[in-house]
């Protein structure tokens, strides 16, 4: 079982102390051979919000864990506790993996872990965190930044994709997308995806892209191209570029590559299919195709990710994926 310790002090915005909880602490989803063990870690009854909370132990108790989580910073124009950053500190030098949520960059900041490193915060305090800490590079534009044990994310829903992002690497895609599944948010999100879009969040049904997605997604081991999409969305290849980039913040390609790896990196983890088999079952057509794609985006071969994911008792095989993937709507998409 993991220790996952969450930093907490007056000051923290509580959405995502929440969201973190949330994740962390509730049951092990269904393909999960262990979970985390939570502990909330601050001096003395804490205040975030309108909520009060009793830590289980001291700021002392972030060292040793394995993962330390700050979430976001209240008032990014008042300097975090010195205790706070001191521990954050003295957990990462420890060897934890450290990771903000929203505005937390600035504790992390504060401590000197985002030195020479790229990291990203709400947008909406981006210029001030690059130009508070010029030693830390801030990309803007992006959901979130894993740089070698050291996360951030930006603002609210991309939080989420955060946690989904840890425990995509401690447990696979499978259990990190049944998780997805259970709290009903989209299960996809990379970090590399814009965190602001121009779009207003549409109402259920109303956006031009709403059914486009489940479309795509029960046709994955087919060849389809832009067009293919434009024709089944009644628009131009043009317009439907445009709202693409508007709802995801990217290409209708790279999503759809996107959807093809995670749909890869689940078949490895459940299934004996051999990566020919896979590589067809999600439209990349050969195995070296796979291996190519796969390798960039993931970071290891496909084998290398099986032996590391590999589920106990594989139950369906590509020919028989069972129940769809399902995106939700085009709200699912837009960061908040």
């Amino acid at each position: 079982m993991t220790a996952v310790a969450l930093a907490v002090t007056d000051g923290m915005l509580h959405f995502e102390l929440a969201l973190a909880c949330e994740v962390f602490g509730s049951h092990a989803p269904d393909g999960a051979d262990s979970w985390y063990r939570l502990s909330l870690c601050g001096p003395d009854a804490v205040r975030a919000g309108r909520f009060r909370l009793e830590p289980d132990r001291g700021l002392d108790g972030l060292v040793g864990a394995h993962t330390v989580i700050v979430p976001g910073w209240a008032d990014i124009d008042r300097a975090p506790p010195a205790e706070l950053v001191d521990a954050v500190r003295a957990a990462h030098k420890a060897g934890a993996r450290v990771a903000s949520l929203c505005t937390g960059a600035f504790v992390l900041a504060a401590a000197g872990l985002l030195d020479g490193r790229r990291a990203t915060t709400h947008w909406a305090h981006t210029r001030v965190l690059a130009e508070r800490h010029p030693r830390v590079t801030v990309d803007p534009d992006v959901l979130y930044v894993d740089d070698d044990g050291v996360l951030t994310s930006a603002g609210k829903a991309a939080a989420m994709d955060l946690c989904l992002h840890l425990v995509r690497l401690d447990h696979g895609s499978a259990v990190a997308n049944t998780l997805a599944r259970r709290l009903v948010v989209p299960p996809h999100r990379d970090g590399g995806q814009a965190q602001f879009v121009t779009t207003p969040v549409p109402a259920p049904g109303g956006h031009p892209l709403d059914g486009l997605f489940p479309w795509v997604m029960r046709r994955l081991d087919r060849p389809l191209t832009v067009e293919d999409l434009a024709r089944q969305a009644r628009m131009s290849s043009r317009h439907l570029g445009r709202h693409f980039r508007s709802a995801t913040g990217t290409t209708p390609l790279q999503w759809l590559l996107t959807q093809r790896i995670r749909r890869a990196q689940e078949l490895l983890e459940t299934t004996d299919d051999t990566v020919d088999a896979i590589a067809t079952a999600t439209g990349m057509g050969t195995a070296t195709t796979l291996r190519r794609h796969f390798h960039r985006t993931v970071g290891v071969p496909p084998d290398a990710y099986r032996r590391t994911f590999r589920a106990r008792s594989p139950t369906r095989s590509s020919t028989n994926p069972g129940p769809e993937v399902r995106l939700g709507s085009v709200r699912g998409l837009i960061d908040g």
